[in-house]
């Protein structure tokens, strides 16, 4: 029931719209399907990150040193802006001319699971959900195996989620449709990263 709980609890949070759904999304729409499998990667390693951290106990560490708190977000603020300025930016490139046949954007491996580990990690906020997620599920008492068994059970919902959004994305008609819209597309995800690192920057929490 404890992991069942965890599972459902988690579930919901990953298919949430958020910046690591639409970094993996762009990355299945621009690059190559190994490119994007590697960013998930980086994605759920930091997911691995934040559950260690929410296990451990991190938020009695944001509540006995609030600066460290304000520090995290206002880096990760900063990146998620700057993640959808670089969006915006790629607009001033003249546009080129593009089809189904267009072969993938060069990304190196390294710098794609970077990008996804950094897009996790660049809110906080997420350290305070999972640690929420483990009060709610694990009252006191609780053996430590089973902390690790929740971390392994958002890996795994997590693994899973990655894998159908990349299925389905990379998928011939899906791709079409991206490449008739795509600046469209991109400014609106720009807009999302801008919205969400500013959100992070002004909350009061």
């Amino acid at each position: 029931m404890f992991l069942l709980s965890v599972a459902m609890i988690w579930a919901v949070a990953a298919i949430t719209p958020g910046p690591n759904t639409l970094l993996i999304m762009r990355y299945a729409l621009m690059a190559s399907r190994r490119v994007t499998i590697v960013a998930a990667m980086g994605t759920i390693t930091g997911t691995v990150c934040w559950g260690l951290a929410g296990w451990l106990g991190i938020n009695v560490l944001f509540q006995a040193a609030p600066f460290a708190y304000l520090a995290l977000k206002i880096v990760g603020g900063l990146y998620l802006v700057w993640l959808g300025l670089r969006i915006f930016w790629s607009f001033r490139k003249p546009a080129a001319t593009e089809g189904l046949a267009a072969a993938p954007r060069e990304i190196s491996l390294k710098s794609a699971y970077r990008m996804g580990l950094a897009t996790n990690l660049a809110n906080p906020k997420s350290a305070l959900f999972v640690a929420s997620l483990f009060a709610a599920t694990m009252p006191a008492g609780t053996p430590w195996i089973y902390g690790l068994a929740a971390i392994a059970v958002m890996v795994a919902v997590s693994t899973v989620y990655y894998t159908i959004l990349i299925a389905l994305i990379t998928h011939r008609k899906v791709a079409a449709a991206y490449l008739k819209a795509r600046r469209k597309i991109d400014l609106a995800v720009g807009m999302v990263f801008v919205g969400f690192g500013a959100r992070l920057l002004l909350s009061q929490k």
